[in-house]
């Protein structure tokens, strides 16, 4: 049993169910980011929550259906926190500006939840990376909008409709793939972070929006 995931508090003898179930997501979690799902044990996750392990299979199920509440649940929670940060009140940029300070700020706060859905629910196969694979495509339409909402604002919708889907799921691989190397380099704040998306997407998003798009020589 790892030593430096912090237990839970004594025992209480009686809470509501949603406080138990949020308990036991809370030390699910940490323990599924520190040990992934096959390496995680039941015992720990007991031990760290505070409740037996008859409860948990209880309230949640055994450890497949435990970890799927958690990838659904840290699913939920990264979506909500990007679309409560986009501000509809401004460009289209600055409304993906928004939405990447949002998502790297979710990065910071919840660390072991992107630990789960970035490194262990992928990894885990079935039925935990389709919940990561749907997720990462509400974001990729999330972001497909902006792009086609600036290429509107030009008057150049069809070539905004035709490249948005890819431009945004390339963004969307980009997002991911900074806030894994931001694990390992926390001194980097979530604006440095997201301005530096920004200046090596949006910008070629404008460009191609603005029909100046480069072409292999011959």
């Amino acid at each position: 049993m790892a030593q430096d995931v912090q237990r839970s508090p004594e025992r209480a003898k009686r809470l509501p169910r949603a406080v138990r179930e949020k308990q036991i997501l809370d030390a699910a979690v940490a323990v599924f980011s520190q040990h992934g799902y096959h390496l995680a044990a039941m015992d720990e996750i007991s031990d760290v929550a505070g409740v037996s392990k008859p409860m948990i299979y209880s309230y949640l199920g055994a450890k497949d259906q435990l970890f799927a509440h958690c990838v659904r649940r840290e699913s939920t929670r990264l979506l909500t926190a990007v679309r409560d940060g986009i501000r509809l009140d401004v460009p289209p940029d600055m409304q993906l500006w928004h939405g990447l300070r949002s998502f790297y700020g979710f990065v910071a706060g919840y660390r072991e939840s992107w630990i789960v859905l970035h490194r262990h629910a992928l990894t885990a196969g079935a039925p935990f990376s389709d919940e990561v694979t749907a997720l990462r495509g509400r974001a990729i339409e999330l972001v497909k909008g902006l792009v086609v909402s600036a290429g509107t604002e030009r008057g150049l919708a069809p070539q905004a409709e035709f490249s948005g889907e890819g431009m945004a799921a390339a963004l969307v691989g980009a997002a991911e793939s900074l806030a894994d190397w931001w694990l390992d380099h926390p001194d980097v704040s979530d604006g440095v972070l997201a301005s530096w998306l920004m200046n090596l997407t949006w910008l070629g998003f404008n460009d191609l929006v603005e029909g100046d798009v480069w072409r292999p020589t011959e």
